[in-house]
């Protein structure tokens, strides 16, 4: 939410309109993140927003449960390393979703650059205020010059192929990796043994 004029811009394109759901709760103790969420309760009363981008109040397991089943992209953006786990983000995997997520915690290991997108890079060290404007930057462009054009090219048969072949990859690629199964015998193999 750092350009939201930019941001405007890319959700409200005539010939590419993009649909934003935000939902989601900040930590008690999370002033920050309390404050971006109020931020984006109040689009709502934009006009110029109201049409494409949503605030889902109350969230909560059900509402989280029909998000993953039913999203083209699921934005993750923590701030790194404080990823706790994405377990959302490996359930929208399943479901063929695709990923536009900050690389840390699971997407860290998971992405690959076929199977979904990345917001900047993995590098630490930086300050959190210069770290937050580079992965804003990077967001924007990546929704600009990803994400939307993929999403919007169609081959002859009127088909979005490349962003079908991308959730393909995304279900081939991660699935497999990131599941139940595998914790239980990691953690087994790790900790137990």
């Amino acid at each position: 939410l750092k350009d939201p004029e930019r941001l405007l811009r890319i959700i409200d394109s005539a010939d590419r309109p993009v649909q934003f759901v935000f939902a989601g709760k900040a930590h008690p103790q999370d002033q920050g993140a309390k404050l971006i969420l109020q931020q984006v309760a109040q689009w709502k009363y934009d006009a110029r927003v109201q049409a494409r981008a949503v605030f889902l109040q109350d969230y909560d397991q059900e509402i989280a449960r029909q998000l993953v089943q039913s999203v083209d992209v699921w934005l993750n953006v923590p701030r790194r390393p404080l990823e706790a786990s994405g377990t959302s983000g490996e359930k929208v995997a399943m479901n063929g979703g695709l990923n536009l997520s900050v690389l840390d915690g699971w997407w860290l290991e998971g992405y690959a650059g076929t199977n979904g997108f990345a917001i900047g890079s993995s590098a630490e060290g930086a300050e959190a205020g210069d770290v937050d404007a580079s992965d804003a930057e990077s967001l924007y462009r990546v929704l600009e010059q990803e994400v939307v054009p993929l999403y919007y090219e169609r081959g002859s048969d009127g088909l979005p192929r490349k962003w079908i072949s991308m959730m393909k990859r995304s279900i081939v690629t991660l699935v497999p990796e990131f599941n139940s199964d595998r914790m239980v015998e990691e953690y087994a193999r790790r900790i137990y043994s």
